[in-house]
């Protein structure tokens, strides 16, 4: 426990967690994808079967914007830089082929989720274990287990459902730290005509990724606490009882950032990615999707994502497609 004279005493991971609920076994001791087990071939079909109209969105944000990358505090921008261009060709310093065709070519360092991702499952801990029960030791020099490799060996496709909690309160963004549960969005849902059903891919639009382009970036790093999802034994429950294979939200952790019950950081992280196998997906831009399902009314589709195969990542980027 840690605590301060003027702190509340904040628990120990382990000791608010205490009798949640564990898929760690259920699909094999060597199970590296935990809920999206759940997306089986007929799950896919489910999916398909959402698709009315044929429109498609793209939900991953650009990469290496001017304005800047959203991403979670510590994290640097991505950085592009031109290792081929025509300038290299003026000056007489560009690479020569037959014909004399010319190219441009470049590189870029980045954080791997530092932009729209999916952790990997065991991104995150508490203990000496991360999901499926392996040795947090398997993490030390790059994943040996629960990486995002077999997340995009495997690829997620299934029925996609947007709960738009910004919109359904009124608002174009939550505020900095404000929190729904399960039942807000399970009333969320109902208020937009539609149901959350089982094995159905979640995401959630704040408005919080679509707020970063328009604030100043040293307000909106500010103090940072996000909007979100916020823990309790019962979200948990519901979380496993609907056996949600993946949450997708406009945020960058998926949870409010600190939880203002416990003072914990990020429980959500471990009670439902590390202990359900729960995937999580980030950074997500959903404003225009959310929009043409407002106008529609068609608030499920198909969603696709595969991140990239990165060996050993403890995440990945991707740009998840939703046809609806």
């Amino acid at each position: 426990m840690s605590t301060s004279a003027t702190e509340k005493v904040v628990p120990d991971m382990a000791e608010l967690l205490a009798g949640s609920p564990k898929n760690w076994g259920k699909w094999g001791p060597d199970d590296e994808v935990g809920c999206l087990n759940y997306l089986t071939n007929d799950e896919v079909l489910r999916g398909v079967s959402a698709v009315k109209q044929g429109k498609t969105f793209t939900l991953q944000v650009q990469m290496g914007n001017p304005a800047g990358d959203p991403m979670f505090p510590g994290r640097k921008d991505v950085q592009r830089v031109n290792v081929v261009d025509r300038g290299l060709y003026m000056c007489g310093c560009g690479p020569r082929f037959p014909g004399n065709l010319e190219y441009a070519d470049d590189m870029m360092v980045m954080y791997l989720q530092g932009s729209s991702q999916y952790d990997a499952l065991g991104h995150l801990w508490y203990g000496d274990q991360i999901y499926n029960g392996y040795d947090a030791m398997t993490t030390i020099g790059g994943m040996r287990k629960a990486s995002v490799l077999p997340i995009g060996e495997r690829g997620v496709v299934g029925r996609g459902v947007l709960i738009d909690m910004a919109r359904h309160r009124g608002k174009d963004s939550l505020d900095r730290g404000e929190t729904f549960d399960h039942q807000d969005l399970i009333n969320a849902a109902s208020a937009q005509g539609c149901e959350i059903q089982k094995h159905d891919i979640l995401l959630i639009r704040t408005g919080w990724i679509g707020k970063f382009y328009k604030s100043d970036r040293a307000d909106f790093y500010k103090d940072y606490i996000e909007p979100g999802l916020t823990y309790s034994p019962e979200l948990v429950k519901w979380f496993n009882e609907t056996e949600i294979p993946n949450l997708v939200t406009d945020t960058c952790a998926n949870e409010v950032t600190i939880d203002p019950e416990s003072g914990v950081a990020l429980p959500l992280h471990n009670a439902l990615m590390r202990n359900l196998g729960v995937a999580f997906t980030e950074i997500i831009a959903l404003d225009d999707l959310a929009a043409d399902c407002a106008a529609d009314g068609q608030w499920t589709f198909l969603y696709t994502a595969a991140p990239l195969k990165v060996v050993g990542g403890s995440g990945a980027p991707v740009n998840p497609i939703v046809i609806k």
